[in-house]
């Protein structure tokens, strides 16, 4: 998620509401759960688009959304302790993936030269 802040961007008091959002919801359920996600200092937050295009640019043009509107999603997302709200990212990270263990070598990587 991008929440880096330029000299072009209005303040938050100059914003106006952002309009019926295109919200991304967890794919593969049979009920919709809002997706919450994290900022890069680690808070979890709620992630609207204002259009379906920058949904897709960012998630994937397969990533299932619903319309909701700011307020509906602040709602909803203040149980899950989704208390920040991000319109429009544009960058993000890959998904995290566990390292696999290391076979053969048991021994641990060092660094350094010599011994302590």
């Amino acid at each position: 998620m991008c929440l880096f802040q330029y000299a072009d961007d209005p303040e938050p008091e100059e914003r106006g509401p952002a309009g019926p959002l295109y919200v991304p919801v967890r794919p593969g359920t049979a009920q919709v759960v809002l997706r919450m996600f994290r900022t890069p200092l680690g808070d979890r937050t709620a992630v609207g688009f204002t259009r379906p295009d920058l949904l897709a640019a960012t998630l994937g043009s397969e990533h299932p959304w619903i319309r909701l509107s700011e307020s509906a999603l602040r709602t909803l997302a203040s149980p899950l302790g989704g208390y920040r709200l991000t319109i429009d990212p544009t960058l993000t990270a890959p998904a995290v993936t566990p390292v696999p263990a290391r076979t053969g070598d048991s021994r641990p990587a060092h660094s350094g030269r010599g011994s302590r």
